[in-house]
C-alpha cells in the first residue's frame, strides 16, 4: 500500500540517500557534492520551521521518495510564492508515484498559504520532471538555456509554474501581508 506522509527524522538516512543518488548521477539537481545526513536534516528543518511541508511517500519496502517546498526567494513579497522539489528512489521512477506525490504537495502547501508553485528543473532533457509538472498542470514559463555546468556538459534549467488555491484573485489577509 502507497502511503504518502510528512516526512520523520526516521526518514532521512533514505532522503539522504535518494538524494545522493540524483546529486551523483542526475541533472535535476546542480549539487555535485552530495549534501551529508546532517546537512539534509538542516535543510528538512529549515522548511518545518517555515510551517511548510517535507513529505515522503512510502510502501511496505519504505521509502520510496521524498517532496518538499520553500519559498522561491526570501524577501516578504515572494511570501506566497514557493519552489517545489521532488525526488524519487531510482526504481521507484515512472510508476505515477511522482505524480501522488506532487498532488498531495501541492493540496498542503496551499494548506500552508502559498499561492503559487514554481518548478526549477535542472536539464531540459528532464522529461520525468517536466512531465509529472506538466501533468499537475504546471505552464512553462522559460528556460534559463545552459546555465548550470554539471557532467562536463552544459544544462538549461526549465521553469514552469502553476497556480494554487486563490492564486492571484484575490489579496491576502491582512493578517498575512
Amino acid at each position: 500500500m502507497i502511503k504518502i506522509r510528512p516526512s520523520l527524522d526516521s526518514d532521512l538516512p533514505a532522503i539522504t540517500a535518494i538524494y545522493t543518488h540524483h546529486v551523483l548521477h542526475g541533472t535535476g539537481t546542480f549539487e555535485t557534492t552530495p549534501p551529508t545526513e546532517q546537512d539534509m536534516a538542516a535543510r528538512r528543518a529549515d522548511v518545518l520551521s517555515k510551517g511548510l511541508p517535507y513529505l515522503v511517500i512510502e510502501t511496505a519496502d519504505g521509502v520510496l521518495g521524498f517532496a518538499y517546498c520553500n519559498w522561491f526567494k526570501p524577501r516578504p513579497a515572494y511570501r506566497f510564492s514557493a519552489e517545489d522539489s521532488i525526488y524519487l528512489a531510482p526504481a521507484s521512477a515512472g510508476n505515477g508515484l511522482g505524480r501522488l506525490l506532487l498532488e498531495e504537495l501541492m493540496a498542503q502547501a496551499e494548506r500552508a498559504g502559498v499561492r503559487k508553485l514554481i518548478a526549477v528543473i535542472g536539464d531540459s532533457a528532464n522529461l520525468g520532471s517536466v512531465g509529472v509538472h506538466k501533468a499537475c498542470g504546471f505552464q512553462p514559463v522559460g528556460v534559463l538555456a545552459k546555465c548550470g555546468w554539471k557532467f562536463e556538459r552544459w544544462l538549461d534549467v526549465v521553469l514552469m509554474d502553476r497556480v494554487i488555491g486563490l492564486g492571484s484573485t484575490q489579496a491576502p489577509a491582512q493578517s498575512q501581508a
